[in-house]
Protein backbone atom coordinates (compact mmCIF):
# COMPACT_ATOMS: atom_id res chain seq x y z
CA UNK A 1 0.00 0.00 0.00
CA UNK A 2 2.92 2.34 0.97
CA UNK A 3 3.80 1.87 -2.95
CA UNK A 4 0.61 2.28 -3.94
CA UNK A 5 0.55 5.81 -2.11
CA UNK A 6 3.74 6.98 -2.92
CA UNK A 7 2.97 6.78 -6.77
CA UNK A 8 -0.70 8.27 -6.15
CA UNK A 9 0.29 11.04 -4.28
CA UNK A 10 2.62 11.87 -6.61
CA UNK A 11 -0.08 12.20 -9.69
CA UNK A 12 -2.59 13.97 -7.59
CA UNK A 13 0.25 16.03 -7.33
CA UNK A 14 0.45 16.70 -10.63
CA UNK A 15 -3.31 16.80 -11.35
CA UNK A 16 -3.62 19.62 -8.98
CA UNK A 17 -0.75 21.25 -10.56
CA UNK A 18 -2.89 21.21 -14.01
CA UNK A 19 -6.30 22.06 -12.36
CA UNK A 20 -5.10 25.20 -11.49
CA UNK A 21 -2.52 25.79 -14.25
CA UNK A 22 -0.03 26.53 -12.27
CA UNK A 23 3.06 26.18 -14.63
CA UNK A 24 0.96 27.76 -17.27
CA UNK A 25 0.02 26.17 -20.86
CA UNK A 26 3.50 25.01 -21.81
CA UNK A 27 4.06 23.55 -18.50
CA UNK A 28 2.98 19.97 -19.10
CA UNK A 29 4.95 19.99 -22.85
CA UNK A 30 7.95 21.36 -21.32
CA UNK A 31 7.87 18.77 -18.97
CA UNK A 32 7.40 15.86 -21.22
CA UNK A 33 9.96 16.98 -23.15
CA UNK A 34 12.47 17.15 -20.07
CA UNK A 35 11.48 13.31 -19.19
CA UNK A 36 11.35 12.30 -22.63
CA UNK A 37 15.53 13.82 -23.80
CA UNK A 38 16.80 13.97 -20.57
CA UNK A 39 15.70 12.61 -17.52
CA UNK A 40 14.41 9.13 -18.59
CA UNK A 41 17.51 8.35 -20.79
CA UNK A 42 19.69 8.72 -17.64
CA UNK A 43 17.47 6.42 -15.56
CA UNK A 44 17.09 3.69 -17.64
CA UNK A 45 21.05 4.42 -18.08
CA UNK A 46 21.71 3.78 -14.67
CA UNK A 47 19.01 1.16 -13.87
CA UNK A 48 20.02 -0.88 -16.43
CA UNK A 49 23.84 -0.13 -15.94
CA UNK A 50 23.34 -1.47 -12.04
CA UNK A 51 20.83 -4.30 -13.07
CA UNK A 52 22.46 -8.13 -13.01
CA UNK A 53 22.33 -9.34 -16.47
CA UNK A 54 20.35 -12.34 -15.66
CA UNK A 55 17.58 -9.97 -14.64
CA UNK A 56 18.06 -8.06 -18.50
CA UNK A 57 18.11 -12.13 -20.28
CA UNK A 58 15.99 -14.27 -18.07
CA UNK A 59 12.57 -16.06 -18.40
CA UNK A 60 10.88 -13.01 -17.35
CA UNK A 61 11.62 -11.79 -20.94
CA UNK A 62 10.19 -14.33 -23.15
CA UNK A 63 7.01 -14.10 -20.87
CA UNK A 64 6.24 -11.00 -21.30
CA UNK A 65 7.19 -11.17 -25.32
CA UNK A 66 4.91 -14.18 -25.59
CA UNK A 67 2.18 -12.73 -23.72
CA UNK A 68 2.18 -9.19 -25.74
CA UNK A 69 2.12 -10.77 -28.77
CA UNK A 70 -0.27 -13.24 -28.52
CA UNK A 71 -2.58 -10.45 -27.02
CA UNK A 72 -1.95 -7.68 -30.20
CA UNK A 73 -2.44 -10.47 -32.37
CA UNK A 74 -5.83 -11.09 -30.39
CA UNK A 75 -6.82 -7.10 -31.17
CA UNK A 76 -5.76 -7.50 -34.38
CA UNK A 77 -7.69 -10.17 -35.84
CA UNK A 78 -11.08 -8.75 -33.56
CA UNK A 79 -10.71 -4.67 -34.87
CA UNK A 80 -9.74 -5.87 -38.84
CA UNK A 81 -11.65 -8.91 -39.71
CA UNK A 82 -14.50 -8.87 -37.66
CA UNK A 83 -14.62 -4.97 -37.16
CA UNK A 84 -13.59 -3.90 -40.51
CA UNK A 85 -11.18 -1.19 -39.07
CA UNK A 86 -8.76 0.35 -40.98
CA UNK A 87 -4.99 -0.75 -40.56
CA UNK A 88 -3.51 2.35 -39.14
CA UNK A 89 -6.53 2.10 -35.95
CA UNK A 90 -6.37 -1.88 -35.96
CA UNK A 91 -2.26 -1.09 -35.46
CA UNK A 92 -2.92 1.41 -32.75
CA UNK A 93 -5.67 -0.44 -31.25
CA UNK A 94 -3.64 -3.62 -30.79
CA UNK A 95 -1.06 -1.23 -29.52
CA UNK A 96 -3.07 0.34 -26.64
CA UNK A 97 -3.75 -3.63 -25.70
CA UNK A 98 -0.50 -5.32 -26.09
CA UNK A 99 2.11 -2.34 -24.91
CA UNK A 100 2.32 -1.93 -21.69
CA UNK A 101 3.57 1.74 -19.94
CA UNK A 102 6.90 -0.44 -18.86
CA UNK A 103 8.42 3.40 -18.21
CA UNK A 104 6.28 5.93 -16.97
CA UNK A 105 4.40 3.91 -14.57
CA UNK A 106 6.56 0.27 -14.77
CA UNK A 107 9.54 1.83 -13.35
CA UNK A 108 8.07 3.70 -10.15
CA UNK A 109 5.74 0.92 -9.30
CA UNK A 110 8.58 -1.30 -9.97
CA UNK A 111 10.66 0.39 -7.19
CA UNK A 112 7.82 0.71 -4.72
CA UNK A 113 6.02 -2.45 -4.96
CA UNK A 114 8.67 -5.08 -5.91
CA UNK A 115 11.99 -3.37 -4.52
CA UNK A 116 13.99 -3.11 -7.57
CA UNK A 117 13.69 -0.81 -10.74
CA UNK A 118 15.22 -3.11 -13.06
CA UNK A 119 12.38 -5.56 -13.55
CA UNK A 120 10.77 -3.74 -16.20
CA UNK A 121 14.22 -3.52 -18.24
CA UNK A 122 13.64 -6.41 -20.23
CA UNK A 123 9.98 -5.36 -21.57
CA UNK A 124 11.29 -1.79 -22.09
CA UNK A 125 14.20 -3.33 -24.27
CA UNK A 126 11.78 -5.48 -26.05
CA UNK A 127 9.46 -2.69 -26.76
CA UNK A 128 11.91 0.01 -28.24
CA UNK A 129 13.77 -2.74 -30.01
CA UNK A 130 10.95 -4.60 -31.64
CA UNK A 131 7.50 -3.49 -30.96
CA UNK A 132 8.11 0.28 -31.67
CA UNK A 133 10.18 -0.08 -35.35
CA UNK A 134 7.71 -2.00 -37.10
CA UNK A 135 4.66 -0.18 -35.26
CA UNK A 136 6.23 2.61 -36.84
CA UNK A 137 6.80 0.84 -40.15
CA UNK A 138 3.31 -0.07 -40.88
CA UNK A 139 2.16 3.27 -39.92
CA UNK A 140 4.39 4.87 -41.84
CA UNK A 141 3.06 2.69 -44.73
CA UNK A 142 -0.82 2.91 -44.57
CA UNK A 143 -0.62 6.65 -43.42
CA UNK A 144 2.63 7.69 -46.55
CA UNK A 145 1.81 5.17 -48.77
CA UNK A 146 5.18 4.01 -48.27
CA UNK A 147 6.83 1.84 -46.76
CA UNK A 148 9.85 2.91 -44.98
CA UNK A 149 12.02 0.55 -42.92
CA UNK A 150 15.29 2.22 -43.33
CA UNK A 151 13.87 5.34 -41.71
CA UNK A 152 12.11 3.66 -39.02
CA UNK A 153 15.33 1.89 -37.43
CA UNK A 154 17.23 5.73 -37.77
CA UNK A 155 14.26 7.23 -36.18
CA UNK A 156 14.67 4.20 -33.27
CA UNK A 157 18.33 3.84 -33.19
CA UNK A 158 18.04 7.84 -32.61
CA UNK A 159 15.39 7.56 -30.13
CA UNK A 160 17.12 9.13 -26.41
CA UNK A 161 15.27 6.66 -24.38
CA UNK A 162 16.98 3.18 -26.52
CA UNK A 163 20.23 5.17 -26.64
CA UNK A 164 20.24 4.87 -22.74
CA UNK A 165 19.05 1.57 -22.65
CA UNK A 166 21.39 0.45 -24.97
CA UNK A 167 24.47 1.75 -23.26
CA UNK A 168 22.88 0.59 -19.93
CA UNK A 169 23.01 -2.81 -21.21
CA UNK A 170 26.18 -2.95 -22.91
CA UNK A 171 27.81 -1.80 -19.24
CA UNK A 172 25.51 -4.66 -17.54
CA UNK A 173 27.00 -7.17 -20.02
CA UNK A 174 30.48 -6.20 -20.12
CA UNK A 175 30.55 -5.87 -16.47
CA UNK A 176 32.35 -2.65 -16.87
CA UNK A 177 32.46 -0.76 -13.35
CA UNK A 178 32.46 2.97 -14.26
CA UNK A 179 34.18 5.63 -12.19
CA UNK A 180 31.78 7.50 -8.99
CA UNK A 181 32.74 10.48 -11.22
CA UNK A 182 30.55 9.28 -14.20
CA UNK A 183 28.04 7.35 -11.94
CA UNK A 184 27.40 9.93 -9.17
CA UNK A 185 26.09 12.96 -11.55
CA UNK A 186 23.95 10.36 -13.85
CA UNK A 187 22.23 8.66 -10.58
CA UNK A 188 21.70 12.21 -9.15
CA UNK A 189 20.16 13.38 -12.70
CA UNK A 190 18.19 9.85 -12.92
CA UNK A 191 16.41 10.17 -9.80
CA UNK A 192 14.50 13.46 -10.69
CA UNK A 193 12.83 11.36 -13.05
CA UNK A 194 10.14 9.13 -11.89
CA UNK A 195 8.94 11.96 -9.74
CA UNK A 196 9.11 14.57 -12.54
CA UNK A 197 6.95 11.98 -14.46
CA UNK A 198 4.14 10.98 -12.20
CA UNK A 199 3.38 14.77 -11.90
CA UNK A 200 3.74 15.14 -15.56
CA UNK A 201 1.32 12.35 -16.13
CA UNK A 202 -0.90 13.62 -13.63
CA UNK A 203 -1.40 17.23 -15.09
CA UNK A 204 -2.10 15.50 -18.20
CA UNK A 205 -5.38 14.12 -16.85
CA UNK A 206 -6.77 17.19 -16.20
CA UNK A 207 -9.66 17.74 -19.14
CA UNK A 208 -10.06 14.03 -19.44
CA UNK A 209 -13.35 13.16 -20.92
CA UNK A 210 -13.48 8.98 -21.49
CA UNK A 211 -15.95 7.17 -23.54
CA UNK A 212 -17.60 10.25 -25.24
CA UNK A 213 -19.29 9.49 -28.50
CA UNK A 214 -16.97 8.10 -30.80
CA UNK A 215 -17.89 5.51 -32.34
CA UNK A 216 -15.33 3.53 -31.46
CA UNK A 217 -16.27 2.68 -27.75
CA UNK A 218 -16.09 -0.91 -28.10
CA UNK A 219 -12.62 -0.68 -29.43
CA UNK A 220 -12.03 0.98 -26.48
CA UNK A 221 -13.43 -1.66 -24.05
CA UNK A 222 -12.12 -4.35 -25.91
CA UNK A 223 -8.41 -3.08 -26.01
CA UNK A 224 -8.86 -2.01 -21.63
CA UNK A 225 -10.12 -5.64 -21.28
CA UNK A 226 -7.54 -7.22 -22.40
CA UNK A 227 -4.91 -4.89 -21.11
CA UNK A 228 -6.31 -5.27 -17.22
CA UNK A 229 -7.88 -8.51 -17.17
CA UNK A 230 -6.46 -10.85 -20.04
CA UNK A 231 -2.71 -10.02 -20.22
CA UNK A 232 -1.51 -10.36 -16.56
CA UNK A 233 -4.08 -13.74 -16.51
CA UNK A 234 -2.42 -15.05 -19.80
CA UNK A 235 0.94 -14.23 -18.00
CA UNK A 236 0.20 -15.78 -15.19
CA UNK A 237 -0.90 -19.26 -17.07
CA UNK A 238 2.94 -18.73 -19.07
CA UNK A 239 4.88 -17.90 -15.89
CA UNK A 240 3.55 -20.72 -13.42
CA UNK A 241 2.50 -23.60 -16.00
CA UNK A 242 4.39 -23.06 -19.17
CA UNK A 243 7.63 -21.98 -17.52
CA UNK A 244 7.90 -22.70 -14.24
CA UNK A 245 9.00 -19.56 -12.92
CA UNK A 246 9.64 -19.30 -9.25
CA UNK A 247 6.71 -17.29 -7.11
CA UNK A 248 8.70 -14.27 -7.05
CA UNK A 249 9.11 -14.60 -10.52
CA UNK A 250 5.19 -15.30 -11.07
CA UNK A 251 4.56 -11.93 -9.33
CA UNK A 252 6.79 -9.93 -11.56
CA UNK A 253 5.86 -10.75 -14.61
CA UNK A 254 2.07 -10.55 -14.13
CA UNK A 255 2.50 -7.16 -12.41
CA UNK A 256 4.58 -6.24 -15.50
CA UNK A 257 1.70 -7.71 -17.60
CA UNK A 258 -0.93 -5.62 -15.87
CA UNK A 259 0.63 -2.25 -16.04
CA UNK A 260 -1.41 0.49 -18.17
CA UNK A 261 -1.25 1.10 -21.65
CA UNK A 262 2.00 2.93 -22.84
CA UNK A 263 1.63 6.72 -23.11
CA UNK A 264 3.76 6.21 -26.43
CA UNK A 265 0.95 4.53 -28.20
CA UNK A 266 -1.45 8.09 -27.36
CA UNK A 267 1.98 9.85 -29.36
CA UNK A 268 1.74 7.63 -32.08
CA UNK A 269 -1.73 8.31 -32.81
CA UNK A 270 -1.14 11.86 -32.61
CA UNK A 271 1.37 12.01 -34.74
CA UNK A 272 0.21 9.95 -37.52
CA UNK A 273 -3.40 11.41 -36.92
CA UNK A 274 -4.90 8.29 -36.51
CA UNK A 275 -6.43 5.88 -33.92
CA UNK A 276 -6.66 8.72 -30.72
CA UNK A 277 -9.77 8.10 -29.04
CA UNK A 278 -9.09 4.72 -28.34
CA UNK A 279 -5.37 5.20 -27.32
CA UNK A 280 -6.26 7.89 -25.22
CA UNK A 281 -9.20 6.76 -23.87
CA UNK A 282 -7.55 2.83 -23.07
CA UNK A 283 -4.12 4.67 -21.21
CA UNK A 284 -6.90 6.34 -19.14
CA UNK A 285 -9.28 3.58 -18.14
CA UNK A 286 -5.64 1.12 -17.93
CA UNK A 287 -4.26 3.59 -15.61
CA UNK A 288 -7.09 3.49 -13.42
CA UNK A 289 -8.01 0.48 -13.67
CA UNK A 290 -4.68 -1.04 -13.00
CA UNK A 291 -4.69 0.00 -9.24
CA UNK A 292 -7.70 -2.67 -8.06
CA UNK A 293 -5.91 -4.72 -10.90
CA UNK A 294 -2.79 -4.54 -9.13
CA UNK A 295 -3.65 -4.22 -5.28
CA UNK A 296 -5.55 -8.14 -6.12
CA UNK A 297 -2.79 -9.61 -7.73
CA UNK A 298 -0.01 -8.42 -5.28
CA UNK A 299 -2.21 -9.66 -2.79
CA UNK A 300 -2.88 -13.30 -4.45
CA UNK A 301 0.65 -14.02 -5.44
CA UNK A 302 2.72 -11.53 -3.05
Amino acid sequence: MIGFVVVGVAILVGWIIGRVDLLGEHGRPVLARLTFFVLSPFLLFVVLAQADVRTLFSALLPVSAIAAAVILLAYFLVARFAWKRSMGETVIGALSAGQVNSNNIGIPLSLYLLGNAAYPAPVILLQLLVFTPISMTILDAVTSGRATLGRSILRTIGNPIVVGSVLGTIVSVSGLELPAIIMEPAVLIANACVPVLLISYGMSLVGQRVLAPSGRRRDIVLASSLKLFVMPALAWVLAEFVFGLSAQDVLIVVVLAALPTAQNVFNYSQRYDVGETISRDTVFLTTIGCVPVLIGITLLLG
